[in-house]
């Protein structure tokens, strides 16, 4: 099983402020097209094909696997996405929230397994360090608030 984490605070110095709602934008945008945020040509695929009032499911192509991910919103504050077909299977959630001092921040999370590879093999360790890097999912959460950042000067948000 893998378990990984990261956090990052929504506004260090020196960057322009994001207001919750603006950072939620971006969250809600990446889960409905993430060719928005990710490095070209790593998402070739990206499609909203099922929408209700709790959820709605996307199938994509990142990084040449295609998935299908049911996705939660709890406005404001948290996307669940919930890996229903692709290499992995489990959860990946990406929360707004405040810390102690009220400064707000960004995390993700994830609990996942890989669909037909041994529990703790080789496959999912490499998967967990990859996670865990500095090129890894706190990389991620960097350039989703730099892209919100961009699309709301350029007044797309």
């Amino acid at each position: 099983m893998i378990y990984s984490t990261a956090t990052v605070p929504v506004n260090p110095e020196g960057e322009t402020p994001l207001t919750r709602a603006e950072a939620w934008q971006g969250l809600e945008l990446k889960a409905r097209d993430a060719r928005l945020f990710l490095p070209a040509g790593l998402c070739t695929r990206c499609d909203v094909v099922e929408e209700s009032p709790t959820h709605f499911v996307r199938e994509a192509t990142i990084g040449g696997e295609d998935l299908r991910e049911i996705i939660t919103l709890e406005r404001q504050s948290k996307v669940t996405f919930f890996q229903a077909i692709g290499p992995r299977e489990g959860a990946i959630i990406n929360e707004l929230f405040e810390d102690e001092e009220g400064a707000l921040q960004l995390r993700f999370y994830c609990y996942l397994g890989l669909r037909g590879k041994q529990p703790n093999g080789p496959e999912e360790r490499a998967e967990q360090a990859q996670f865990d890097s500095e090129n890894g999912y706190k990389a991620a959460l960097l350039s989703t608030l730099k892209r919100t950042r961009e699309l709301l000067a350029e007044g797309k948000l």
